[in-house]
């Protein structure tokens, strides 16, 4: 059993309360590797945000998991290092969690928070699943996230074909039962960089998909029925169109790619939306750098010449997310 303070890190709990009554959201930033990590890093330093660092189910095989964890205490430590001593509050979360016994093996492995999505099964094997989960973790002071309704699209090893909104109406009843400490819900954001089909959206002037509005409405009940209860959005990537057209002019094949607009995160954000996951626009920006290196200097085969311009291109799309969509700069 490795504890998360050993390492440095904290669980959500505090930085959730501070977002909330600041009316900004916590970047969640997915990472598989230490690119992704070193930008994420220095984007949130620089910003001087606080920070989850996200890993799914399926960047812990990738990454493998005792590695996961030292590279969050080396996130940690790097961050003192550009910070003249002083860090910035680090989470690391899973999310996404399928089953007791991977969200367990999380938090015995060093993870400060987990997410268990129950939100496919029935509710009462949803409200049990969930409520194993958090009595294991809030034994070691590990926050949990759990999740009612279901997010259309397709990332890592998550997947439906349908949305269900959450229903207002449950969420009482969810949170008190299960004891979680932060809750996902469904809007009309969904996960991949094809957050909605092309008969769902309208077109502008210059031919881009303009997607449908999130369902504000929703989160207003909920916020009525949960005053101050930390809220999740998932799937939440804006799907930059500068990334898709170098991705695509760069032999790439991203059709009918559309994201949610950063003026409706914004939005949520001042409201009880204290975390935002932001996955997708993360590969988008890797993509189009490295596929840039790769058409323009066709000789090129150092990793460290394609891999550094991804790198810097992440740590700058991370600072705009910090500073002009979840108003999380200058709260760490």
């Amino acid at each position: 059993m490795v504890s998360y303070k050993e390492l440095g890190l904290v669980n959500t709990r505090e930085m959730f309360a501070k977002a909330i009554k600041g009316g900004s959201a916590i970047p969640a930033f997915n990472f598989n590797n230490m690119e992704q990590l070193q930008a994420i890093i220095s984007a949130c330093v620089e910003a001087n945000s606080p920070v989850i660092l996200q890993v799914s189910a399926g960047a812990r095989k990738y990454a493998n998991q005792t590695l996961l964890r030292y590279m969050a205490q080396g996130a940690v430590e790097y961050a003192k290092e550009l910070n003249g001593g002083k860090g910035i509050p680090i989470t690391l979360h899973l999310d996404h969690g399928n089953s007791f016994e991977l969200c367990k093996s999380c938090i015995d492995m060093g993870f400060s928070s987990v997410m268990i999505d129950g939100s496919s099964l029935p509710y009462d094997e949803n409200v049990a699943l969930t409520k194993k989960v958090v009595e294991y973790a809030h034994q070691h002071d590990v926050t949990v996230e759990g999740e009612l309704g279901v997010l259309a699209g397709v990332e890592d090893e998550v997947a439906s074909e349908v949305a269900h909104y959450t229903k207002p109406e449950e969420v009482i009843d969810f949170v008190t039962k299960t004891g979680v400490d932060s809750l996902a819900i469904s809007i009309g954001t969904s996960h991949g960089a094809n957050k909605f089909k092309p008969e769902q959206c309208t077109r502008n002037a210059e031919g881009i998909l303009v997607p449908p509005e999130l369902r504000f409405d929703i989160l207003a009940e909920i916020e009525k029925k949960l005053p101050g209860f930390p809220i999740v959005l998932h799937g939440a990537s804006s799907v930059p169109q500068e990334y898709v057209k170098i991705i695509n002019t760069h032999g790439g094949k991203l059709k009918d790619a559309v994201g949610i607009p950063e003026e409706q995160l914004r939005k949520a954000a001042k409201s009880a939306v204290c975390k935002i996951n932001i996955d997708s626009d993360g590969r988008l920006a890797m993509t189009a750098a490295v596929r840039k290196v790769f058409i323009d200097n066709p000789a090129e085969f150092d990793p460290r010449k394609y891999l550094g311009p991804a790198r810097d291109e992440l740590k700058k799309l991370y600072m705009h997310k910090c500073e002009n969509v979840l108003g999380s700069a200058g709260k760490a």
